[in-house]
């Protein structure tokens, strides 16, 4: 589970970036500083990943979920061409924007140790929250209700 042990606040440099920009397989631009104010999860995922497909539709949920102020972005990793991947994200009707992996993209965003992996950024644009590993919509929507209340 997402919030037991495997919970990372990161302090590396590299998590440390204060923007990042990339462009999805419909051409448009996404940046974090674009989504301030919006909690962003950005999820490492590959088409031939038994795990990644699993958290699909918690991923979906997510997203279309306004009340979460949340934003989904997917980053494919491993592929072999653009259409293979927008065919299987249409296929499973993926709403929230889908980038094609780069070395240049996991530089700006973070590590992929293993697939998936998902980065949680707050707000204020702030990485929270890195999981490697199935992620579900009830762990990340527990992490945004406990962060959001008011410290003691």
């Amino acid at each position: 589970m997402w919030l037991a042990g495997l919970l990372l606040v990161l302090t590396a440099s590299w998590a440390q970036a204060a923007d990042f920009r990339v462009t999805d397989t419909d051409g448009k631009t996404h940046s974090l500083s674009g989504y301030k104010g919006k909690w962003v999860l950005v999820n490492y995922w590959a088409t031939w990943c038994p795990p990644c497909l699993e958290e699909i539709p918690d991923l979906i949920a997510l997203h279309e979920n306004k009340k979460n102020n949340l934003v989904v972005i997917g980053v494919a990793m491993d592929y072999h061409s653009a259409k293979q991947v927008t065919d299987f994200a249409d296929g499973l009707l993926v709403e929230y924007p889908i980038v094609l992996g780069t070395p240049e993209i996991v530089r700006q965003i973070g590590p992929v140790p293993g697939l998936p992996t998902t980065y949680l950024f707050n707000p204020d644009g702030k990485m929270v929250a890195q999981q490697v590993g199935l992620i579900t919509r009830e762990a990340v929507e527990s992490f945004i209700a406990k962060s959001a209340r008011p410290k003691k």
